[in-house]
């Protein structure tokens, strides 16, 4: 059942009429940026709230559809600028608006005083905009301009200060890494287009799709592998996650949106929306589940060894993704998309309380620097103690509940795979246990110059860390696969493999404890016993060092080459050696042109003798 409304064209617009009313207010209305900004995007969820609503009294599998107007005719292809709002298109919205909304509101707080501060709400409403679109657009096409429009936003608010060259330069590389992973989405579409045309269809509608699937079984594998290009692109996966670490560049608000709400949620959120497609896939599929199981494993395992508070959350989400990915490819889809929500929600806690400390700080992002917190910001401590408990997996709380059930799926369908996730758990549940107890606990190390400064944030930073705290409390008895229903839903783990999850988790917080609490000058024994792996392990494995070696240098000398000896010599040459052809030439050619009537005349005869003769002999 399809009802068609009109509400849905309005859970875009809000946030879309933000972004116009700070081009046009200008730098000069700071105040009613910090009102209009987050207001409309709390507007945004309260529609998307009543369009759930409305969803949820109609039979299991309607949806909601707003059609707003033809977009595209260019005969025979055909698309209209739709709006579709299921089950999962109405999770996903409440995840971006609700906790995009939270992070509007801290942003009044962190970014306050930002000569920027209206540009950078701009920026925030339009990156909202642009992810409601990728995720309510009813056909592909409309969810690539979504797609691509989040990859812009996230280059403008990566290098939001942009006065700062490795700003700039953090901005450009994600922006140029996910190009790579949408040239393969586009690819990926061009071949969809191409096989359902030869059908008569001319379409990227995801309903049509859904109902010619038998058309597009024979070719679903190279479509499948290119749409999954762009997926590893936007979601962070191995080999194109390079770019989400450095992307702690930009504000950290922005972080958190990037990292739970929006952009990377992006690969994954395709993926669970064409699954009925990569179904017909399974080797994809595998490829998917490997891909997530091993960037889960190395993500977890770079974190352990970050000093960066921003950064160790940051390789938390690459390895959280990766959990998500190796959910879908297993199948257990609705497992993956109930841990992208719980994610969203434990993951922009931890980032915001980041935030905190760092604002408390004065801009501190070395966890070797701080310490001895818990009695000077008590509330951001409180709710980071929740968030850390929350995606180490320990029950009750709402990372416990989605990761078992990835876990479950992937030992029914890949033990291996479910080994290597249990592993990465434990990895989990240490790392972020020594993330907190390095902020928060033991003497204080900071300078004398930031001790006296040292302050609780505002109360308008406090209280999304607070609601956010509830949600990564609660969210675990959200029943998101049942909402996505159909085979997204699978059978909850036995109480003995969630014994073991937990016991894992409960492992990886106490070495933690002992380790950074107990006996703090250890860690600097083990990574001594550890050699050359450590180093390697704190260097992220040097992955950035070798696509520099074998990648960035090799573009850079031969666009020098080029610049010194193609460009000049073999183009400008081809344009010039004409120019020069026609030079030395013209003063022959300019005989010809005598201006005698007779002489054309006799040349036209000359030539109509010629083609007389020709036709004659032939």
């Amino acid at each position: 059942m399809v009802i068609e409304t009109s509400l849905l064209r309005w859970i875009v617009a809000l946030p879309a009429l933000g972004v116009l009313f700070h081009v046009f207010a200008g730098p000069r209305a700071p105040r009613a940026a910090g009102i209009v900004g987050p207001g409309l995007v709390g507007a945004a969820f309260a529609v998307a709230a009543a369009a759930a609503l409305r969803l949820h009294g109609l039979p299991l599998g309607a949806a909601l559809h707003d059609r707003v107007y033809t977009w595209m005719v260019a005969w025979p292809f055909r698309a209209e600028a739709a709006l579709r709002f299921d089950a999962l298109s109405a999770v996903m919205t409440l995840v971006v608006t609700g906790v995009g909304f939270l992070i509007h509101v801290y942003s009044v707080g962190y970014m306050h005083g930002d000569r920027g501060f209206v540009r950078y709400y701009a920026y925030l409403n339009l990156f909202t905009t642009a992810m409601l679109i990728l995720v309510l657009g009813d056909n592909l096409l409309l969810l690539f301009v979504g797609w691509e429009g989040v990859g812009l936003c996230s280059y403008l608010l990566i290098g939001f200060w942009y006065e700062k060259p490795e700003n700039a330069a953090a901005g450009k590389k994600a922006f140029l890494v996910n190009r790579i992973g949408d040239a393969g989405f586009l690819l990926g579409l061009f071949l969809l287009v191409a096989t359902l045309g030869g059908q008569g269809v001319w379409t990227l509608d995801i309903a049509t799709i859904e109902r010619h699937l038998d058309a597009l079984r024979p070719v679903a594998v190279p479509i499948c592998l290119l749409l999954f290009v762009g997926a590893t692109g936007k979601s962070a996966q191995l080999p194109l996650y390079v770019w989400l670490p450095d992307a702690m560049a930009g504000p950290t608000p922005v972080s958190a949106l990037i990292h739970a709400a929006t952009m990377v949620t992006a690969g994954v959120y395709m993926i669970a929306r064409l699954h009925s497609l990569y179904a017909l896939a399974p080797a994809v599929l595998a490829v998917v589940a490997v891909v997530g199981a091993l960037t889960a494993l190395f993500a977890a395992v770079i974190a352990t060894a970050q000093t960066d508070i921003k950064r160790v959350l940051a390789y938390s989400t690459v390895s959280q993704l990766g959990y998500m990915f190796l959910g879908l490819g297993v199948g257990a889809t609705g497992a993956a998309v109930f841990h992208l929500v719980t994610h969203a929600f434990f993951k922009a806690l931890l980032f915001l309380g980041a935030g905190s400390v760092m604002h408390g700080l004065g801009g501190e992002q070395d966890m070797e620097r701080m310490g001895g917190l818990s009695s000077r910001m008590r509330l951001t401590f409180l709710t980071m103690a929740v968030g850390t408990l929350a995606i180490a997996g320990v029950p009750p709380f709402s990372g416990f509940f989605s990761k078992d059930e990835v876990l479950w799926g992937a030992w029914e369908a890949a033990p291996l795979l479910a080994a290597i996730g249990l592993l990465v758990a434990f990895l989990t549940a240490f790392y972020t246990g020594r993330l907190l107890f390095l902020t928060f606990l033991g003497e204080c190390r900071a300078g004398e110059d930031v001790r006296h400064h040292i302050h609780e944030s505002p109360a308008v930073m406090t209280l999304p860390l607070v609601v956010l705290a509830v949600l990564a409390c609660a969210g675990g008895f959200l029943d998101v696969p049942g909402l996505v229903g159909g085979e997204g839903r699978h059978a909850h783990p036995p109480l003995a493999f969630m014994l073991l999850a937990t016991a894992l988790a409960a492992g990886g917080l106490a070495l933690a404890w002992v380790l950074y609490v107990r006996r703090p000058g250890l860690p600097s024994l083990v990574a001594g016993r550890l050699g050359a792996v450590y180093p390697l392990v704190r260097d992220k494995f040097r992955v950035d060092e070798f696509y520099d070696a074998t990648v960035v240098r090799p573009v850079f000398a031969l666009a020098d080459v080029s610049a010194a000896h193609i460009d000049p010599q073999l183009i400008d040459g081809a344009v010039n050696g004409a120019a020069r052809v026609v030079a030395a030439t013209s003063s022959a050619w300019r005989r010809v042109q005598t201006g005698n009537v007779q002489h054309y005349a006799l040349s036209f005869l000359a030539g109509a003798l010629v083609l007389l003769g020709y036709w004659v002999t032939r």
